[in-house]
């Protein structure tokens, strides 16, 4: 990885994810319609608990037996995907407690295994997946052909079955327009930019996800090295930008953060929106130094985490109540607002 100065301020997190299936089972499309699903699914899922279960104290999750708020928090958290509820009768996750591997079964695929790290250092987190992917190996053999690679339900995983993706926070480059032209430019080299929470969802809070298209034909190591040279790209774009922002907008920007700031500390209520919309400005006024020490990485991480905290099932699970949407949008003010003045930002 090339040197890039301040790259923090931008790279959230890094995500490495296997698509895997099993030789001797009918992938969970098919599976799902078989008369004895229930009893293949229970035994793919004891297979792999037991495997995963030497190696870390996973928690399993298994979907028909969880609520319907305990699968929104998994969710808001990435740490299962919404397709993995459409088939509960068959479908589990296995997860770390600190939230560094998530094991998906029966989603799309039978396995979609995940890597995530704060930051940006996709090689680490790919050596530390490939753990996970050797030891269920060892259980139950995988779809696997010569020529194609790792068979998947869908074509775009043929091969590898490695999407390698990096969450960037991208507020200058956005706001100046910059976004419009890199976008068709990172398609034309066979990645996909989306917002923070994937496919169909906006840039909410300045926050993209970069990662690859396709698997087949590519090595594991090219396409690390494809969507590595992309990141380094972009955050070399949004730096220059934000410099450009701050000579160009002067008094104009950092009043219109501090604004945020003021509002994030002394409001009522809060959407979820609005609040997403605020800390991007106060994350960004942060990078700049408006805050007192530049590129302070730690008030960073905490803002990023606090924007997770406050979506909606996450604020339930805080509150340890339900609310509904307006005491939601009360309980987030007044969170969000101890949060941030315990953070002790200084102008």
């Amino acid at each position: 990885m090339s040197a890039i100065v301040n790259y923090e301020s931008v790279a959230v997190s890094s995500r490495i994810r296997l698509a895997r299936n099993f030789a001797d089972y009918p992938f969970p499309a098919r599976l799902i319609r078989d008369v004895h699903a229930e009893e293949q699914a229970q035994e793919m899922i004891s297979l792999i608990s037991a495997q995963l279960g030497g190696l870390d104290a996973f928690v399993r999750y298994d979907m028909k037996h969880i609520s319907d708020e305990r699968a929104a928090f998994l969710t808001e958290r990435n740490l299962i995907s919404r397709d993995l509820l459409k088939h509960k009768k068959i479908s589990a996750a296995l997860i770390l407690p600190d939230e560094s591997i998530s094991v998906m079964i029966n989603e799309e695929d039978h396995i979609r295994a995940q890597y995530f790290m704060k930051g940006f250092d996709l090689n680490t987190a790919f050596e530390r997946i490939s753990g996970i992917d050797d030891a269920i190996s060892e259980s139950i053999p995988f779809a696997y052909d010569q020529t194609l690679g790792y068979l998947t339900a869908c074509p775009t995983n043929l091969g590898t079955g490695l999407r390698a993706s990096v969450m960037l926070f991208l507020p200058a480059a956005s706001a100046r327009g910059r976004m419009r032209t890199v976008v068709p430019e990172l398609t034309r080299l066979g990645l996909a930019v989306r917002g923070a929470f994937g496919e169909g969802s906006g840039s909410e809070g300045h926050l993209f996800q970069v990662s690859n298209e396709v698997t087949l034909g590519y090595s594991e190591q090219e396409i690390l090295s494809v969507v590595v040279a992309a990141v380094e790209y972009l955050v070399e774009t949004e730096l220059r930008e934000r410099g450009r922002m701050k000579a160009e907008e002067g008094n104009a920007l950092k009043d219109k953060i501090m604004r945020a700031y003021g509002v994030l500390t002394n409001c009522c209520r809060l959407e979820a929106r609005e609040f997403s919309s605020l800390v991007s400005d106060v994350k960004l006024g942060v990078a700049l130094g408006y805050f007192g020490e530049e590129e302070n990485a730690e008030r960073m991480e905490e803002l990023d985490d606090l924007l997770v905290e406050m979506r909606p099932a996450n604020v339930n699970r805080l509150n340890g109540t339900p609310l509904d949407g307006e005491e939601r949008n009360e309980f987030r003010a007044q969170y969000a607002a101890m949060k941030i003045k315990s953070m002790r930002l200084k102008s």
